[in-house]
């Protein structure tokens, strides 16, 4: 029985320096991984987004141009988030999103509409970098007025050609009743005010295409196109404040890669 005991408490005393050792390491690989300081390009960019909405002109903006991790934390254009638990080839994250969908309704052709306000998502999501390309999986709610969702799942691959890097995208998401409804639709009282008869429409599926390129200048400085065309589902499409059934957007950014 002594013995017993004596060969329970050494395989205790194991387990418990093996766990020990276990996390020591997990923490040293998890601080080697994210290390403080920044990895990416920082830059300037010109930007694009045509307008689907009657009435309202094309947006063109000159903003910082972002793509970089420190840390755990990221930014990915127009997405910021915080990396958390490893998930297959990538991590679980806490993501935000920047975002100008918005829209004034000055324009004689929305008269009797009211000002629809930029969204705020904020979400959950993962970036997956897997041998045969990279992946994105985001959940987003509109913390804003809307009170909506959206969901998204973007395929991208990679070919490397010399002195440039392209990137070819195509992705799908789906905007719940409440986005659509809120940005897109009528509501009764803005159908009695207006010349639009009331338009309360459901959710809709957009799919995307879109490419990148990374055109290397120098050792240090790079230059980003981007080009992506989003085909609109029917319930925006169909809207009556709808002059089009597509969305162009892009960007052509100078920046400095910190290594």
């Amino acid at each position: 029985m002594k013995t017993l005991l004596q060969n329970r408490q050494a395989a205790r005393h194991v387990f418990t320096r093996a766990c020990l050792c276990a996390a020591l390491l997990s923490a040293a690989a998890s601080a080697e991984e994210f290390k403080s300081e920044i990895v990416g390009d920082i830059g300037l960019g010109g930007y694009y987004t045509g307008s689907i909405i009657r009435g309202n002109p094309d947006q063109t903006s000159v903003l910082p141009y972002v793509d970089f991790n420190y840390g755990r934390m990221f930014a990915r254009i127009d997405t910021f988030g915080i990396k958390t638990l490893p998930l297959g080839y990538g991590h679980v994250e806490l993501v935000g999103r920047f975002s100008q969908d918005g829209f004034d309704t000055s324009a004689p052709a929305l008269a009797g509409l009211t000002k629809r306000d930029n969204s705020l998502p904020i979400g959950i999501g993962t970036l997956q970098v897997t041998p045969i390309g990279g992946l994105m999986l985001n959940a987003f709610h509109d913390a804003n007025s809307s009170q909506g969702n959206i969901f998204e799942v973007i395929y991208g691959g990679r070919l490397e050609l010399p002195r440039l890097k392209l990137y070819p995208l195509v992705g799908a998401e789906y905007r719940s009743k409440g986005y659509v409804r809120y940005y897109y639709g009528v509501s009764p009282q803005e159908a009695a005010h207006s010349t639009y008869a009331a338009y309360q429409p459901d959710g809709a599926f957009n799919n995307l295409i879109a490419l990148i390129a990374d055109v290397h200048l120098s050792d240090d400085y790079h230059l980003h196109l981007y080009a992506r065309r989003k085909w609109l589902g029917d319930a925006i499409r169909l809207s009556p404040i709808i002059d089009k059934g597509y969305l162009d957007t892009g960007y052509v950014a100078v920046s400095y890669r910190f290594r």
